[in-house]
């Protein structure tokens, strides 16, 4: 490493974020990435570890010493090559730095008794410094093979495929059951942790690549499976985990109880200019978020910004710990008590609380009824007499997903796992195939619901086990 000592030298620095009160009144990012300078600080606190734990605990294996190093260097040609290392395992970094966990970081070995790399920070400065420069191009095929792909689902799982196949030669349609390109990213993560501009300009570098979009696609209703499998040699299915879980307790059907999704995907559609005549407004409501994780952040930070009169937000487990056991989670992700920006911005939290009315007069929500829960090994118990009310004129469940959506699968008759997703291996001659010949399945319809970085890597190993079907072979990385 360039600077041996530097994790003894300089202190982790956070990225820069825009004040709470000037940044709620829009729907623009405001974290801002490191300085050139800051940024090779932050490179030079990498250690000479001898095993890079942050590589394993990456799923698509980011090669994070050497663009590290790189980016300590820092001169114009470190910073190139700190790109070039960076997309030979990550077709698109800029949505990772932006919106991963970063499970990295959790297994750096520094997190061990200090605080982490700022792998993250430094991996969102250098592709921001790429597209700046302009050295992120289109790298078309040198020759076509003749053979033809078909990928359902456009969120990071279906572009990673699409993109992989069209530069080893195949013709790649991506087709996409909503009317914009882009899945969850375009469709469920705010705007304000993840402008759409950063699709747009990745499609435009996929269209120069030979990748044709199709979107109002949805396999099933106006698609059908049939006529894809009669079209081409292969087809990948990339959709999300979109079944969400569902809370039925009396009063479910009362209006202003929605699932987190139509609430974001809505607030997308508003921002991008649709006209949204019946949108799910959070403004001058008490607003009831049931589900703690990022989800469940995105409907605080988004009632935030509509101008909510409160935000609160229920979770069923117990609250966490402000700092983990490191020696007993490290290098794994540890149970801590995470706050987001949109927390910061201004939510009352809850823990160990289940749900278990909804309230309404007229037929719309007003309230719901709850009680506190004692959690003892690993089970849950009502604690008598901890029953209580909440106003609440907008209750979002953020509950998390169960499964793809079932038609999708139904319409390829692939045979499905124990929870309803794709069944597909990834090891062996027959990586990411399903039971039915020639279609493929990666990302969250596989899996279940997960990371974007997790479908990325499945993105791109389902594309290499495509094309050695297709070819015999691969060049595609691993």
């Amino acid at each position: 490493m360039g600077k041996i000592t530097g994790f003894l030298e300089y202190a982790r620095l956070s990225e820069a974020s825009l004040p709470v009160a000037e940044r709620v009144n829009n729907y623009q990012e405001f974290v801002l990435h490191l300085s050139d300078e800051e940024a090779k600080l932050q490179g030079a606190r990498c250690m000479d570890c001898g095993i890079p734990f942050c590589m394993s605990g990456c799923p698509v294996n980011n090669i994070i010493p050497d663009w590290n190093d790189l980016v300590f260097k820092n001169t114009p040609q470190n910073w190139r090559q700190a790109i070039e290392v960076l997309h030979s395992t990550n077709n698109f970094p800029e949505f990772t730095g932006r919106i991963c966990p970063a499970p990295c970081e959790a297994a750096c070995t520094l997190n061990i008794n200090n605080d982490a790399v700022g792998i993250k920070s430094i991996e969102h400065a250098i592709i921001d410094k790429a597209w700046e420069m302009g050295w992120v191009q289109p790298q078309p095929a040198a020759h076509k093979t003749g053979k033809k792909v078909a990928v359902v689902g456009s969120g990071p799982a279906g572009m990673a495929a699409a993109q992989q196949l069209a530069r080893a030669g195949h013709a790649v349609v991506l087709l996409e059951k909503n009317d914009r390109i882009g899945g969850l990213l375009r469709y469920g993560i705010p705007d304000f942790k993840f402008e759409k501009s950063h699709i747009d300009r990745r499609m435009a570098q996929m269209a120069a690549e030979g990748v044709e979009f199709r979107v109002n696609q949805h396999v099933g209703e106006n698609v059908t499976a049939d006529v894809l499998l009669a079209e081409f040699d292969a087809v990948v299915l990339a959709g999300g985990a979109e079944q969400p879980r569902d809370l039925p307790i009396p009063g479910r059907d009362l209006a202003g109880v929605h699932f987190a999704m139509e609430f974001l995907t809505q607030n997308n559609k508003f921002v991008a200019g649709d006209n949204l005549p019946d949108q799910i407004r959070a403004t001058g409501k008490h607003v009831v978020v049931i589900g703690g994780g990022d989800t469940g952040s995105d409907c605080v930070g988004t009632s935030n910004r509509h101008g909510a009169a409160s935000v609160s937000q229920f979770e069923l487990m117990p609250q966490p710990p402000k700092q983990e056991n490191r020696p007993l989670t490290w290098p794994n992700w540890p149970l801590k008590m995470r706050t987001s920006s949109s927390h910061e911005e201004g939510c009352q939290r809850d823990w160990s609380v289940a749900t278990k009315s909804f309230i309404g007069e007229a037929g719309k929500v007003t309230g719901l009824k709850a009680v506190r829960l004692e959690w003892k090994d690993g089970k849950m118990a009502e604690i008598p007499g901890s029953e209580f009310d909440m106003k609440a004129d907008l209750v979002l469940l953020a509950m998390g997903f169960v499964s793809p959506v079932q038609k999708l699968l139904e319409a390829f008759g692939v045979e499905k796992d124990a929870r309803g997703n794709a069944k597909a291996e990834t090891e062996g001659a027959a990586s990411y195939a399903t039971s039915k010949a020639k279609v493929f399945a990666a990302g969250d319809v596989r899996r279940g619901q997960s990371l974007v970085v997790w479908a990325i890597r499945e993105g791109r190993q389902c594309a290499r086990a495509v094309d050695e079907f297709l070819m015999g072979s691969s060049t595609l990385p691993r």
